[in-house]
């Protein structure tokens, strides 16, 4: 007997309507519980829409963006050719990977000193932070997905007379393409979860820097609005990628 496990449509707008009443319950609760401070959904809506009047919001995300897309652009334009070839070429492989297995024990929020010294306090050292955050999550895979392809289908594919063009093209790539994607949602979280930190290298503006400015005056509805405006830009993106791997994977099997 096979378990249905997949939702309807109908089921999965529910869910989320359902959800989101939580959600907003539970921070209505917290916010009538006497924690001092804590900004109930009254107040940081109002604060939201006096932050959309004045146009602050809108110029805030348009800055934050840029950062984040520019640097998530690079990040995964290096990470996926980088990745083939470590994972389809031995000699790239044995250069790079114990520097990448290196790198990504280094947090990225840990440059950020050496950044300001070597590139100024400008918009490069925010974006390479951010670039730096997408890239590895990308890169590991990336080449994890060339190396994960079945042999069988390799050799196969040599027995019928692929050459290596063809087979990188028409079996490495195909195999791989699921694990690039996750590697390109989880790179875009790492970028978006960069952001704040890159924003405190003399930021004039951004979602990151208004949330440390409010910080400085224990503006809390501030704070909320920015956490949310930076969940809600990220879930929509990540929801983009999510339907271009469904589009491109459709052919594996899903539970």
């Amino acid at each position: 007997m096979q378990l249905n496990r997949k939702f309807s449509v109908a089921q999965s707008v529910l869910l989320g309507v359902c959800s989101a009443a939580l959600a907003l319950g539970l921070w209505f609760l917290l916010s009538n519980i006497g924690i001092t401070g804590f900004p109930g959904p009254a107040a940081v809506l109002s604060r939201a829409w006096t932050s959309i009047q004045n146009g602050v919001l809108l110029s805030d995300t348009l800055a934050s963006l840029q950062r984040v897309l520019i640097g998530y652009a690079i990040g995964i334009g290096l990470a996926i050719p980088v990745g083939f070839l470590m994972g389809w070429y031995p000699i790239v492989r044995g250069l790079f990977a114990p520097w990448m297995q290196f790198l990504r024990m280094v947090p990225p929020l840990a440059v950020i000193p050496l950044a300001i010294v070597l590139m100024g306090i400008g918009e490069v050292p925010k974006v390479f932070v951010i670039f730096l955050a997408a890239f590895l999550s990308s890169l590991v895979s990336t080449y994890q997905g060339v190396i994960s392809v079945d042999v069988t289908m390799i050799n196969a594919a040599r027995v019928l007379g692929a050459k290596n063009s063809d087979l990188f093209r028409f079996v490495i790539v195909p195999a791989s393409t699921p694990f690039i994607l996750v590697g390109m949602r989880i790179g875009l979280g790492s970028a978006w979860a960069t952001l704040v930190a890159a924003e405190l290298i003399a930021a004039q503006s951004g979602l990151g820097f208004r949330m440390q400015q409010a910080q400085l005056y224990y503006d809390l509805p501030t704070i909320f609005v920015q956490l949310i405006a930076i969940g809600v830009i990220g879930l929509l993106m990540d929801q983009l990628l999510l339907r271009a791997e469904r589009k491109l994977g459709g052919w594996q099997e899903r539970i």
